[in-house]
């Protein structure tokens, strides 16, 4: 087997659906298997795979394990060369298995840890595709700003939430980078294709390649690839956006949290920078949209 096409899902049916035809439909000339590790999904997830992919190699987690969790039981199992990590929110729109296989074939010489493509939105233009590794001065910043003005107290979750993933247009550029986002990484079946489980959701990608970073390892992202990304349709569809964004501003937060520490192990100095991006996420969620979700949340973020 020479990949390993590993998809999450939890509550996405029809975003699955669109997703796995449009493997089928372009993909040819490698050959590739495809893994939905299912997190307890109550939509009809399961019996619309039962029943329409037979093909689909299926883990049914029967819980939500978190993202990285869900893509290592299906990685436990993955019989690839390689590894290709999809989101359920994305569509290919050409051949990009091949593409990324090919690509990984011709450069065996490097040290390659992770490739990926640019991603395109619904109108297939250029959208964020990765990014540069979070630090704490970054992440301080970030939360001051996620703080100032009295329109979050008000209208900050759901803008907060609408930001966390709308499409950000980008420039077409290609080369090395510090992460590939999660949506598309394509990667050997190593010890570098495990997520650390810490991360329930968000970061997880970001710390998998930070890994590779310390290992000497590049994240590239390459050309020719077409796959359109539905930001923030892996989430779960069913939910409101309240539920959302409660729900993924929490997570997000514990991440982000696991992240810095995970990453500042030996600098004295972070300690206090990262008291103070608690106190920052605590202020953020006295909300009144929200604070009824989050406040059960803020002994386990204090605890982190």
């Amino acid at each position: 087997m020479q990949v390993s096409i590993i998809i999450v899902n939890y509550n996405t049916k029809d975003f699955l659906k669109n997703c796995i035809d449009s493997i089928y439909k372009y993909t040819s000339e490698v050959e590739y298997e495809i893994l939905v590790s299912d997190n307890g999904s109550t939509d009809g997830s399961l019996e619309m795979l039962s029943r329409d992919y037979p093909k689909v190699r299926v883990i049914a987690n029967g819980k939500n394990l978190g993202f990285g969790a869900a893509n290592n039981r299906a990685l436990d199992v993955a019989q690839g060369k390689y590894i290709f990590y999809l989101n359920s929110d994305t569509l290919l729109l050409n051949n990009a298995v091949k593409i990324f296989y090919d690509y990984f074939e011709a450069h065996q010489e490097d040290k390659l840890g992770a490739i990926g493509g640019m991603l395109l939105d619904a109108n297939e233009r250029f959208i964020h595709s990765g990014g540069t590794f979070p630090s704490l001065k970054s992440e301080l910043l970030d939360l001051i700003k996620l703080n100032i003005g009295n329109v979050y107290l008000t209208l900050g979750t759901i803008l907060r939430f609408k930001n966390m993933h709308k499409n950000h247009f980008a420039k077409e550029e290609y080369g090395q980078i510090d992460f590939i986002t999660g949506a598309d990484i394509f990667l050997k079946n190593d010890e570098y294709a495990r997520f650390d489980e810490d991360f329930f959701l968000y970061y997880e990608d970001t710390f998998l390649q930070y890994k590779m970073k310390l290992a000497g390892l590049e994240r590239r992202i390459i050309p020719d690839t077409k796959i359109i990304h539905l930001c923030g349709g892996s989430v779960g569809e069913g939910m409101t956006i309240y539920r959302k964004a409660s729900f993924s501003r929490i997570n997000y937060e514990f991440s982000r949290i696991r992240f810095l520490r995970k990453t500042n192990t030996n600098k004295k100095s972070a300690s206090s920078g990262i008291k103070f991006c608690k106190f920052l996420i605590i202020f953020s969620w006295i909300n009144p949209f929200i604070i009824k979700k989050t406040k059960p949340h803020f002994r386990k973020l204090l605890n982190l």
